[in-house]
């Protein structure tokens, strides 16, 4: 999670790869955070409105139409590669629970995109794990994906008023623990190593200050949702407390 875990996984070898806080990153991260002005003040425009449905599966569907067709092109003979093609990544888990979400407006699927997307999922935005530059087919997928995701779960909590609970809290901590449970055995079959749940991954990175494997897993589940918990659960509790 600490290394990326929400990424799909394409950091590979390229002459143009992708530079993290150049130009184009930069840019994507203006326009990320304009998008994320503007959705909550959608949001708020059409909350509790006859739009809100129509509005919010729209939002579903765009995410659909970006994520698919980047797994439809990850399993091309071209593009496939067993290490990154099989959407077992926390990212695939995030954008079916947000397209989930904006769908049904379920708290449990609303809660998972809150948690997954304003932590590990942003993490890819502001810290990308990116072999490909614009206009490779994967750029746009990884870009189009996590912004959708982050931008959903900004929709959904500060646009639409859906806050999260605590039993919000531990759907989101079950599914996680069970998606790591589900791919350290993948990759335990087919020797790769989505998640870093099997290895560290061959550069420097966060982990290195956790220890050795297993105990680096360990201690960052330990340490993401200990901060699900402080930072982005207690703060909507302890104002409700404080009404009674």
């Amino acid at each position: 999670m600490l290394a990326d875990m929400g990424a799909r996984g394409i950091a590979v070898a390229s002459d143009s790869g992708f530079e993290s806080f150049g130009s184009t990153h930069l840019v994507l991260l203006v326009i990320f955070a304009v998008g994320a002005v503007v959705v909550v003040a959608w949001g708020r425009r059409h909350r509790g409105g006859r739009a809100e449905e129509r509005d919010r599966r729209s939002f579903a569907v765009a995410i659909l139409l970006v994520t698919v067709p980047l797994h439809v092109y990850m399993l091309t003979p071209g593009d496939w590669d067993l290490s990154s093609s099989v959407p077992v990544q926390l990212c695939d888990v995030a954008w079916v629970m947000t397209a989930l979400a904006l769908w049904t407006r379920a708290w449990w699927a609303v809660g998972y995109a809150y948690y997954v997307g304003l932590s590990i999922v942003v993490q890819g935005i502001v810290t990308p794990s990116l072999g490909q530059d614009f206009p490779d087919p994967r750029f746009f997928g990884f870009w189009g994906m996590h912004l959708l995701v982050v931008w959903a779960a900004i929709y959904l909590t500060w646009g639409l008023g859906i806050r999260p609970t605590v039993r919000s809290y531990w759907f989101a901590v079950a599914l996680t623990a069970a998606w790591a449970g589900v791919a350290y055995c993948f990759n335990l079959v087919a020797s790769t190593n989505y998640g870093y749940l099997n290895r560290k991954p061959p550069n420097a990175s966060l982990l290195d200050f956790l220890g050795p494997w297993p105990w680096y897993v360990f201690a960052e589940i330990a340490i993401v949702f200990v901060g699900w918990w402080v930072i982005m659960t207690m703060p909507w509790l302890y104002p409700r407390r404080n009404r009674t």
